[in-house]
């Protein structure tokens, strides 16, 4: 088929399965995977390839970037002892179980530790995209491992073929080539990055930061690549600097045009993937021999059973080397939180990718042994992760009994509150400042005022949701009702008179106008303004107001961001808030200063 039809084929499958997700209640993965697979028994359809360098080199730096800049480098910090041998030691000894599994049901064992390789580590666009009902906590512990263990994977490949090809691998070598995927990958991001924020600090034009953002994933895989390093970790490493500077060396039109278009691109980019790996299980199917497609079967479920007690044996074992919070969870709410992550460990793309690359021919050793095997059970796997672990995750999480993270709500509360108290303290040296009237000072306090009162209420809100929550829920367990009734105390009837916080009132304090009275001035203001030759217009102009609160406005904008920018540097609130208030910010500024126009 041509491109063109390829793309619009792929465009109205995604569009269809993004309408019956909701409709059918299954994951929008699953759906474009279920889609794919019904798509490749039109024979043409399963000639539509899924070029590995295409995933590699096009795709993947993309959703890797992405992903790296929506990751909570705090969380990397705080979990690390977990997410290092996660990502590197488990990605190894998944490997060599699958090796020991594909070896008794007859396979090679170069073959078999490429087919390690490829199924071994999880993927990071699966986790992102089916992952969401995780605990937070949970879920970017996951998405950080992911992030980071195709490196690991990639390092294994490169070694599996060499031995498959015949190459000379000694202890030296295989030391020698993982020194060089991470420590060059981990050069490679920062140079790149270092670059991007030189470029980015020099400039104010959204087009130029948002090319440069987009040519810095790429630009840090492709150094990785000149160096033999890893490319995937290279992207991880730009897209988590490139997060942490973005607020200081970029602006917020840019920031919202890169928050609005990027997700959307990935997730494009995702579902053709999606759709992709469907027609691929497809095509793999109907190329080997009906008499082999037993025996294939049950290597595929013995890897996939093999991986999930893997990843869950080793976490038992890594446990004992995590870093112990101050309240220790019990032993079965250990084993449960293993058991969601064990079932959240799900194959993808970067998989299926890896086993494509496997050369089909070599001029001078010949076709790899069982490339056919090995590209069946890798398709096979991922079917797997996304047809039974994906249904299945929201059960597991229920059964799992997580107990309700606020965290985050109350740090995003915490730091509403500070930045709106610290930009009210600094209202009037910044007024003194800018040369800003009293008039404007006081309209712009009354306002900071009400924000304030309103984070204040939005938190009291859901401290009380909280407890009518509990209560509700002691009620159930005790089948009673309460019987000091809470509810008719918390609605305090008509009469109730409960504490406020009180906005002060900008006007001056002798003038008690109504607010009929106070229009009906502005309206004489304005006739007077437009025929009397007598008053200062440059004094009472509404241009000038309005001039006055957007500079005084945007001076507050800018404190509310040093504070908060401060509290992410001091710990005090995580990543993914500051980016969540940050957006907030942002859209304000681009309120008050209008959309930027493009030549």
């Amino acid at each position: 088929m041509e491109g063109l039809e390829v793309t619009v084929l792929i465009g109205l499958t995604i569009l269809v399965g993004t309408l019956l997700a909701p409709r059918v209640r299954l994951a929008l993965p699953l759906v474009l995977v279920i889609l794919g697979l019904a798509l490749g028994f039109v024979p043409q359809l399963r000639e539509i390839q899924l070029p590995p360098e295409t995933v590699l080199l096009l795709f993947l730096p993309v959703m890797l970037f992405w992903e790296s800049l929506t990751t909570s480098l705090r969380s990397i910090r705080r979990d690390f002892r977990y997410i290092l041998p996660m990502s590197t030691l488990l990605v190894v000894a998944s490997a060599f179980a699958v090796a020991g599994v594909g070896m008794l049901f007859g396979m090679p064992w170069e073959t078999a530790l490429i087919l390690g390789a490829a199924v071994a580590p999880p993927d990071a666009t699966a986790v992102a995209a089916l992952g969401r009902l995780l605990p937070k906590r949970l879920f970017m512990k996951l998405k950080a491992e992911s992030l980071t263990n195709d490196g690991t994977a990639l390092v294994l490949y490169a070694i599996a073929i060499s031995l498959a090809l015949g190459g000379n691998v000694t202890p030296l070598s295989v030391t020698m080539s993982v020194l060089t995927s991470y420590v060059g990958g981990v050069a490679a991001g920062v140079v790149i990055a270092a670059l991007g924020y030189l470029l980015l600090r020099r400039s104010s034009s959204t087009t130029v930061i948002n090319v440069t953002l987009l040519l810095v994933p790429f630009s840090a895989f492709l150094l990785a690549e000149i160096v033999h390093a890893s490319g995937v970790l290279a992207v991880v490493v730009a897209g988590l600097i490139v997060a942490y500077v973005s607020p200081r060396v970029t602006t917020a039109s840019s920031r919202r045009q890169v928050a609005a278009a990027w997700p959307f691109g990935v997730f494009l980019l995702n579902g053709a993937l999606f759709v992709l790996i469907g027609l691929e299980v497809q095509f793999v199917a109907h190329e080997i021999s009906a008499a082999a497609i037993g025996r294939l079967v049950l290597i595929t479920l013995a890897v996939w059973a093999s991986l999930l007690v893997v990843r869950y044996l080793f976490q038992v074992m890594n446990a004992p080397f995590q870093r112990r919070n101050t309240v220790r969870p019990s032993r079965g709410a250990r084993a449960r939180s293993m058991a969601v992550s064990t079932v959240a460990g799900m194959r993808g793309a970067v998989s299926l990718a890896i086993a494509l690359s496997v050369p089909v021919a070599s001029s001078t050793e010949g076709e790899i042994a069982g490339r056919d095997e090995i590209v069946f059970v890798t398709a096979g796997v991922i079917l797997l992760s996304l047809l039974v672990q994906a249904p299945l995750l929201p059960a597991i999480v229920r059964w799992a009994r997580f107990p309700v993270d606020h965290a985050e709500d109350e740090e995003y509360e915490l730091a509403e509150r500070t930045i709106s108290g610290a930009a009210l303290a600094a209202l009037d040296d910044l007024a003194v400042e800018h040369g800003i009237g009293q008039e404007i000072r006081d309209k712009v306090r009354a306002e900071g005022y009400q924000m304030l009162e309103f984070s204040n209420a939005r938190a009291l809100a859901r401290e009380q949701a909280i407890v009518d929550a509990e209560a509700e829920a002691l009620d159930v367990m005790l089948g009673e009702p309460d019987p000091l009734g809470a509810d008719e105390q918390i609605d305090g009837g008509a009469d109730d008179a409960s504490p406020r916080l009180r906005v002060p009132d900008p006007r001056p304090a002798g003038d008690t106008s109504a607010d009929g009275a106070s229009a009906d001035g502005e309206v004489r203001t304005l006739q007077m303004l437009a025929t009397s030759v007598d008053v200062d217009v440059m004094q009472r102009s509404p241009l000038l107001r309005h001039e006055e609160h957007t500079r005084l406005k945007l001076a507050l904008l800018d404190r509310k961001r040093e504070v908060l920018l401060g509290l992410r540097r001091d710990g005090t609130v995580d990543d993914l808030v500051v980016r969540r208030i940050s957006a907030r910010l942002d859209l304000e500024q681009v309120r008050l200063q209008g959309i930027e126009e493009y030549d």
